[in-house]
């Protein structure tokens, strides 16, 4: 696990080689230990098939790989300055597999022709290694990163259809000329990129974080207005935009191609896999015994396979079934296993908000697994005292608030270099039925997103839009929020005819949406702790079996919800806000690795007592921050429109917390980043 970046000519023009070492240095915390640069020359400037290249080390490594000349020597900065160069990539390593200098990168093959940099885990390396050894392929390193080269080399870019792991990778192909940048199935991991003008030239840069881009100084770093539109609809953001105009994040499950030596080089985008829920034929009439037991082996077997590491790892635990069953079976393969708990300070608490401190329950699953287990408890200072850090790193708001996230990757980096998270569980199976149920009796699938989008707008209220965004609203009233929505869904919906149909269209809605922003959050913040996380629930089998399960067996309540009496008072609405339904079948399977009361519990998310705090511990913070009206935002938002929504809030009338905490977030990120209004 690491960090990557990486710049491109687009116009048969040069790079300015000025600002790669800061873009490497500024990512230095996603890989402490190692770093390389390569630049290439490719000859595609002068269209000959003449190429060179320096791979360089850094001084502060230089014990690791002594035969590498380091990027500071006086004698390479001469040599640099001596060529004009049309490629570059950079790396930060944190050494997880074959901690030997074997795995320094950027990585080449044997040829020295095709090169990597490259970020994430491949889980099942090994029997791919096997399979390229038997074609005849020979390895210098126990690393995955050599058997994407060598994939590469045998399949071509195709190979990534068979990597089952977490991956953001730029590979150059010298004999073709070609470059590609990749990412993983679900997004694990984070690659984004812009291209920079200046005069005629035009450069592809690329990175692991923004921050790498923005030391790329020839990129003019502008707000992107309608993006802030956009996260203030959903608390996310749905397309391949960032806060920043033209800077773009690689969409899950897509690579970009490059063909360096065409007269007009410029990136193509291709998607090569896609979520596809469905109730399967097969598995309708299937005893659930059946589906029980093949859930079981896949998720054993994905725990398994996610154990891979030449350095310790360690587990989260928050209390419930997902991260209970996998420090169960993680446990099995390392005694006394490294568990970690957030909790919260419940003085400051009130109503629903108590049951948020789950330490209880996540200690008595360490003590049935005689796990080694440490705890942090928050309390509402704690959000204000991190904000800072958090947002730097965090970067691009994305959804909930994520702060628990940065304490909790915070403990964990203190005693191991990975960790393990039950991220996705609740997307595969089910786990928020309140969510699909509000849109199962629709009659057409306009219908369907005109339901499930007024749900899900959840920070500011239509009728509220255009006079909090009235100081750049004629920027931004061309952006329709429900079309955005809607074009989440890459395909042409005709007919749906049943209930089922519809929650699965749910299931693949909320796996591209607020699974992909739950991954960044955690992807940004344990790395900004050199902390590695892995996800066994995002495993391509498992995930591949979960899609294929009906319906009927992930949630129990269907026709009950479809006899509802909409005109009883109260009853959707207890319903929504309460229940133990969804990922039926999933609790089932898993059931032998908790306690019964953990598998039968209602289901909560990651959160804080910030209703509470807000109106109590943290008002004042509140108040300083954004009641402020010289604050920041308020170059975007209307002072007197927001006042009176936070009031709701203070005044007990409405739970805005979420609203709160993206504002508390925007302010510090318009604070710490300086982008302004174009």
């Amino acid at each position: 696990m690491c960090g990557i970046v990486g710049a491109v000519a687009l116009n048969h023009n040069s790079i300015d080689i000025r600002y790669t070492q800061n873009m490497v240095d500024i990512i230095a915390h996603r890989g402490p230990d190692d770093a390389g640069y390569l630049f290439f020359h490719t000859g595609c400037r002068h269209r000959r098939n003449i190429s060179f290249y320096l791979n360089l080390g850094d001084r502060n490594f230089s014990s690791l790989s002594p035969l590498i000349p380091n990027i500071q020597d006086k004698e390479v900065q001469r040599e640099l300055g001596r060529h004009d160069w049309d490629l570059f990539f950079g790396h930060r390593r944190l050494a997880i597999l074959d901690l030997s200098p074997a795995g320094h990168q950027p990585m080449s093959d044997l040829s020295q022709n095709i090169w990597i940099t490259y970020n994430g885990e491949i889980y099942n390396y090994k029997e791919i290694r096997t399979e390229l050894e038997k074609l005849g392929y020979t390895f210098q390193s126990s690393t995955d990163t050599e058997v994407i080269i060598y994939s590469y080399a045998e399949w071509g870019i195709d190979c990534i259809t068979k990597f089952n792991g977490i991956f953001a990778f730029a590979l150059y192909d010298n004999f073709k000329k070609k470059l590609f940048i990749a990412r993983d199935r679900y997004g694990v991991k984070p690659v984004y990129y812009a291209i920079v003008k200046n005069g005629l030239k035009k450069t592809l840069v690329f990175a692991s974080e923004i921050k790498a881009i923005l030391e790329y100084k020839e990129y003019s770093s502008d707000l992107n207005l309608k993006t802030l539109l956009e996260y203030f609809t959903f608390q996310n953001i749905f397309t391949d935009n960032t806060f920043w105009k033209n800077i773009k994040i690689l969409l899950p499950a897509h690579y970009m191609y490059i063909d360096l030596k065409s007269s007009d080089p410029f990136p193509e985008l291709n998607q090569y896999w896609d979520f596809y829920f469905r109730d399967d034929p097969s598995l309708l009439k299937a005893d659930s015994r059946e589906i029980i037991h093949e859930l079981d082996r896949l998720f054993t077997q994905a725990v398994k396979r996610q154990l891979i590491a030449d350095v310790e790892i360690g587990s989260y635990l928050s209390g419930g079934i997902d991260s209970g069953s996998i420090t169960a079976v993680a446990s099995k393969h390392f005694p006394y296993l490294k568990t970690f708990s957030i909790g919260y300070d419940k003085y400051s608490a009130s109503g629903l908000e108590f049951s948020f401190d789950e330490r209880p329950k996540a200690e008595l699953i360490s003590y049935l697994h005689k796990t080694e287990h440490y705890e942090m408890v928050l309390k509402a200072g704690d959000m204000e005292r991190c904000m800072r850090d958090l947002i730097w790193h965090l970067e691009d708001p994305r959804v909930g608030q994520s702060y628990p996230n940065y304490y909790v990757s915070k403990l964990a980096s203190k005693f191991v270099k990975v960790v393990l998270a039950g991220t996705g569980g609740d997307e595969l199976f089910g786990g928020y039925p309140w969510r699909y149920y509000r849109t199962i009796r629709s009659s057409n699938f306009d219908e369907y997103i005109d339901n499930y989008y007024l749900y899900w707008q959840r920070l500011i209220p239509n009728r509220y839009i255009k006079t909090i965004f009235s100081p750049i609203w004629n920027e931004v009233k061309d952006v329709w929020t429900r079309d955005i929505f809607k074009g989440v869904f890459k395909y042409t919906v005709k007919n749906i005819n049943t209930p089922e149909e519809y929650i699965n269209h749910s299931l693949y809605f909320e796996a591209k949406t607020f699974l992909h922003g739950l991954l960044i959050v955690e992807d940004k913040l344990s790395m900004a702790f050199s902390l590695e996380t892995r996800v066994p629930f995002l495993d391509n089998d498992l995930v591949d079996f979960a899609q294929r399960i009906p319906v009927k067996f992930k949630l129990k309540n269907i026709q009950k919800i479809l006899r509802i009496n909409e005109n009883e008072p109260g009853k959707l609405k207890k319903y929504f806000e309460k229940t133990n339904d969804g990922k039926i079948i999933l609790r089932k399977a898993l059931k032998k690795y908790v306690p019964e009361e953990i598998v039968n519990q209602i289901k909560q998310g990651f959160s804080a007592p910030d209703a509470s705090w807000f109106k109590g511990e943290s008002i004042e913070y509140v108040k300083k921050t954004i009641l402020n009206k010289k604050a920041l935002i308020y170059n975007y938002f209307d002072y007197n429109s927001v006042v009176k929504l936070i009031n709701e809030h203070l005044e007990g009338k409405v739970n805005r917390r979420l609203f709160i905490w993206s504002l508390l977030n925007f302010e510090w990120w318009l604070k710490l980043f300086g982008v302004i209004k174009k």
